[in-house]
């Protein structure tokens, strides 16, 4: 495994690819297969562009050959800030079919954030807006690379007919050289063999201070998206909204981008939340799966009887980020005619879900139960023992898709893990006597996450 981060023991490796979780194949060999199995079918959509498998695929090969074309190496990284747009899909893809290490960025994130990603990871590349949103993205990464030895390599995308500032290839005085992304193509080359054991990409845990860098391997993220997207019964004719940022777990894999298009269904890409958005997306595309923020599910709910839009294709509706008030689930119900699923899905995990055929009361007042029937659950006390189920403790976990280590983060880790593997999630929960989870808040000396709120909601 890459240096700076903690492989899994043996002992858990061999019980996890025996069980079946682990296959052995990179995320982007599964592309392949994919493009190979559904051609034809629409695979992304973002406004008024469609893509299709075969059409995703081959761009993905062009990219990664001309990303190899400018100079990017294997196992180098390289920090990825882009909303919600094809681009991000195909970038990401195309790196890791480049064998470089994509290290997935809140497009919200500014200088003082990027900048500390770029020097832990090294990062040799970043990728993101020429501008967004009012702000020069290409400028910081200039700031950035002057400050310091390692970014040397920029791609910008630009909005259709934008023209950059900074025109078409250049370089600055520290040695930086920027280029289009539209511009990084090439014919694609023989197809690199990848182990998929190894590091695939970095998702970023914890707020904008000292976040944490989760690395999460091709075997593991297969499985989790893979098995996520089994448990709610995706198919291809399922469509997905990418509401959430497309670099969340809960929007990248949960199943969301990932797990949809394992299966062959459709992608529907969104830059903006907001009612106005996406309820007409829903009903122009014909939406079946999405996966929201408690707030955000409200602001739908309230925005209902002024946008006016036909949502009966909608069949479920993932809630991430923080506990559903029992409030807005009951709500959800009656507006939409589906019931709400339940979601934790932070960075490093354990990935927790209510289930279809649950009974109403645990979907209304837990966080479900965990993905794998190999994650292993520890609610503890203060002390580290184990409290008896319904009493409230510390929520740890280990299993196949959870990280033993943050990259590069010996203090950390010896905070946030046990001699023995487990994860200290900072979640304070109980467990139900069948055995879901309840999570009522965070111990108050754990670090904060990107996606904390408060459990009891408004």
């Amino acid at each position: 495994m890459l240096d700076g981060c903690t492989p899994w023991p043996e002992e858990f490796v061999d019980r996890y690819w025996a069980a079946g979780h682990w296959r052995g194949n990179t995320l982007d060999n599964l592309l392949r297969g994919w493009a190979l199995e559904h051609g034809p079918r629409t695979a992304l959509v973002h406004g008024d562009t469609r893509i299709t498998y075969a059409h995703l695929n081959r761009r993905v090969d062009r990219m990664a050959a001309g990303f190899r074309l400018r100079g990017l190496r294997p196992g180098q990284r390289v920090v990825v800030q882009l909303p919600n747009v094809p681009e991000f899909v195909l970038t990401v893809f195309a790196l890791m079919r480049a064998g470089a290490l994509p290290v997935i960025c809140p497009v919200s994130h500014r200088t003082a954030e990027v900048s500390r990603l770029v020097q832990v990871t090294e990062a040799v590349g970043y990728v993101g807006p020429a501008t967004y949103q009012g702000f020069d993205h290409t400028a910081m990464a200039a700031d950035i690379a002057a400050q310091g030895p390692f970014l040397r390599r920029v791609f910008t995308h630009e909005e259709p007919g934008a023209a950059s500032p900074y025109g078409g290839l250049s370089t600055d005085r520290s040695g930086c050289h920027y280029f289009p992304l539209g511009s990084i193509d090439a014919p694609p080359t023989p197809a690199r063999a990848q182990s998929a054991d190894q590091v695939a990409f970095f998702l970023l845990s914890g707020g904008t201070a000292a976040p944490g860098l989760v690395p999460r391997t091709h075997n593991d993220y297969a499985y989790q998206a893979g098995a996520a997207a089994e448990l709610v019964s995706l198919t291809g004719d399922d469509v997905y909204l990418a509401a959430q940022p497309a670099g969340s777990n809960l929007a990248f894999g949960c199943p969301g981008i990932v797990g949809t298009l394992s299966v062959g269904g459709t992608v529907v890409l969104v830059e903006d939340p907001a009612p106005a958005v996406c309820l007409p997306a829903i009903e122009r595309e014909g939406v079946t799966v999405t996966s929201v923020e408690p707030a955000v599910a409200r602001l739908w709910l309230d925005a209902l009887p002024t946008v006016r839009a036909d949502l009966s294709s909608l069949r479920l509706v993932q809630i991430g980020g923080a506990p559903l008030p029992r409030a807005t689930a009951e709500r959800m119900g009656a507006a939409w005619g589906c019931r709400p699923q339940q979601v934790r899905a932070t960075a490093e995990g354990p990935l927790t879900l209510t289930r279809p055929d649950d009974p109403d009361e645990t979907v209304l007042t837990t966080q479900g139960r965990p993905l794998s029937p190999d994650d292993e659950i520890r609610i503890v006390d203060a002390d580290g023992k184990d409290v008896p189920d319904g009493e409230p403790g510390e929520l740890l976990a280990r299993g196949p898709y959870t990280p033993r280590g943050y990259y590069r983060a010996p203090d950390r880790n010896a905070r946030s893990f046990t001699a023995d593997g487990y994860l200290r999630t900072g979640d304070v929960a109980r467990r139900t006597p069948d055995g879901n989870l309840v999570v009522t808040g965070r111990r108050t000396d754990a670090p904060m996450r990107a996606d904390d709120a408060d459990p009891a909601g408004p």
